[in-house]
């Protein structure tokens, strides 16, 4: 009898604890076997392990879900818990959320860094919250995307006076069109899909991508020529439905950011790697790679802010801010 109570008792508890585990769904575009797929599975893996169990998370990778609005959406609802993606798509709610990813206006990484930290960003990311109900996990820039943005060219470019007159392909976003203006290129709008044939048929020349999606495009095949610029700085943004977060107990909510932390680690070795390994393999295919001189972009972009500035099409106190956070000399 005690031995049959026993049992009973053990199954109680156990479908105790079934019923205790909670389940996250969590959304992203690229591919499970992909560099950034695995920094994702590494942040569910210590999320579980973590929380002891009591938290999963349930990956929908290859846009499962839909694009990115219709995930973004989601989110706000609460039908989705998480989406990594790039955090400028929550301008849609903070215009000025935009001004992220200002091109050659920040020193190098570190600086951005600093600026993502600063009480102004963290003020945008919690005006989205309170608007839209999402928000993103600890610091913004944990999780690192590109790892850097570079120029894929058909020309050998080697320096901003090269700049002048190349046919660059750019998306449809206003800021990036007059910036690569500025700058002196002459900007066409395409689809990312479009660009490897347009540069094959010479109708652009050169793209600007993070350094990891230019061997799995095939875009070193039409255009050998490869410059790191560091254009902006990226990083994954791990956006949440902010009252699903603030509803989990303490405890898990210490398993998430922990997990978080950790997988931020785990994607600069991981990406870093990867980029490497994918430069050494088109170096063998007689690509060229070069580290472009950034002072005389930045110098030229720094009337180009002022201008803006002056015109009242920044955020107030953005250009004063991006000053601040600049490293002592």
């Amino acid at each position: 009898m005690s031995a049959l109570l026993g049992a009973v008792v053990a199954v109680g508890a156990g479908i105790s604890a079934a019923q205790a585990a909670e389940e996250w769904r969590m959304a992203h575009k690229m591919p499970p076997d992909s560099p950034e797929g695995k920094v994702f599975q590494r942040f569910a893996d210590l999320t579980e392990e973590y929380s002891g169990g009591k938290l999963k998370i349930k990956m929908y990778p290859n846009e499962q879900l839909g694009k990115t609005n219709a995930v973004m959406e989601q989110l706000k609802l609460g039908t989705v818990h998480l989406y990594a993606e790039g955090s400028t798509y929550m301008k849609k709610w903070v215009p000025e959320i935009t001004w992220i990813s200002a091109a050659f206006l920040f020193d190098d990484r570190d600086h951005w860094v600093r600026f993502m930290n600063s009480d102004m960003a963290k003020g945008w990311f919690e005006e989205a919250s309170k608007q839209a109900g999402v928000g993103v996990l600890g610091d913004p820039t944990a999780i690192i995307r590109g790892p850097y943005r570079v120029m894929v060219a058909n020309e050998d470019v080697r320096s901003y006076e090269d700049m002048k007159g190349l046919k660059l392909r750019m998306h449809p976003n206003k800021t990036a069109i007059a910036t690569w203006t500025h700058l002196g290129a002459e900007v066409k709008t395409l689809a990312w899909t479009d660009v490897y044939q347009a540069i094959d048929k010479k109708i652009v020349g050169a793209v600007n991508s993070p350094i990891a999606l230019v061997e799995s495009m095939r875009f070193y095949e039409v255009a050998p020529h490869v410059v790191r610029h560091d254009e902006y700085y990226q990083s994954i943004g791990f956006m949440t439905n902010q009252a699903a977060y603030d509803k989990l107990a303490p405890e898990l909510q210490d398993a998430v950011n922990r997990a978080y932390v950790d997988a931020g680690a785990y994607s600069h070795d991981i990406m870093g790697t990867a980029a490497e390994e994918s430069i050494a393999r088109m170096k063998e295919q007689g690509v060229t790679f070069v580290n472009i001189d950034r002072t005389p972009f930045v110098e030229s972009m720094a009337q180009f802010y002022q201008d803006l500035e002056s015109q009242g099409e920044l955020p107030e106190g953005f250009l004063a801010m991006v000053e601040a956070t600049r490293a002592p000399q």
